[in-house]
């Protein structure tokens, strides 16, 4: 007869492989204290990543030690309030931001824009210290970044339009994603190829969850840098782009095994 005991010995196995809210117990019929409180401080920490200031000349400084200048842009939004209550004036650029882009040089192949979207706490904590690890990888593919800009106020979409302006054949655009209750400064990075006005999600690919917790930045940019040349050399994103950086092996290797087997 199996120990009665037994599946609950995997409770403790199970919390430790996700931070996800599970086998949490209860007291009467709530929660714990410890859980209840646990939720609140997450809670918490979510509405502030959502709520904090975007220190744009922080990121530029920082962008500096890269070796990278930056420009300012900001959104129709204005100010964080707005930002969140207009989605749509987080993807147009305001028209100062748009004289500035259309008098500066063209970017060439790429583009690099890091926007504070809906976590700016993600920025502050991961736009940096990714690029860091995907400045060498592209340099390393003859990929050369035209022009940086620092984006106040911003949605994906935004990306599109700074992108167009500065004559950029890609772009690549790391924002802060919607905060959740496990991660609260998540970073996401949003490819696409000749960006303009218009584009959806369709035509772009995502490498998301970037934090301490998800996906470390040495994996995400060599993801980034692996779509990067991909998306070039074939002049496609989105849909049409399928992320087979997972697979190191060269596609002509596993090509001629796969003949061998047969």
């Amino acid at each position: 007869m199996k120990d009665p005991v037994a599946r609950f010995r995997s409770l403790p196995d199970l919390r430790a492989l996700t931070p996800a809210r599970v086998a949490l117990g209860r007291s009467g019929v709530s929660l714990p204290t410890q859980a209840l409180l646990a939720f609140e401080l997450d809670h918490a920490r979510a509405r502030d990543a959502v709520h904090a200031d975007f220190d744009t000349s922080a990121v530029i400084s920082d962008l500096g030690e890269l070796g990278l200048s930056a420009l300012r842009v900001e959104s129709q939004a204005g100010d964080r309030k707005t930002y969140l209550r207009r989605p749509d004036l987080g993807r147009r650029l305001d028209q100062a931001s748009q004289r500035l882009l259309a008098d500066t040089g063209k970017a060439g192949q790429l583009a690099i824009v890091i926007g504070d979207g809906l976590s700016p706490t993600a920025v502050h904590t991961h736009a940096v210290e990714l690029l860091r690890r995907l400045v060498p990888l592209l340099g390393a593919d003859g990929i050369a970044i035209g022009h940086v800009a620092v984006a106040a106020g911003a949605r994906v979409a935004l990306g599109d339009e700074i992108g167009e302006l500065l004559g950029a054949r890609m772009v690549v655009m790391l924002l802060g994603e919607r905060p959740g209750l496990s991660a609260p400064d998540s970073l996401g990075a949003y490819l696409t190829i000749a960006p303009r006005i218009g584009l959806t999600d369709a035509d772009r690919n995502c490498v998301s969850n970037i934090h301490r917790a998800g996906l470390g930045y040495d994996e995400a940019a060599f993801k980034i840098a692996w779509l990067v040349r991909e998306a070039l050399a074939r002049g496609m994103t989105g849909v049409g782009l399928k992320d087979d950086s997972g697979d190191r092996t060269p596609q002509r290797i596993a090509t001629t095994a796969a003949l061998q087997d047969k």
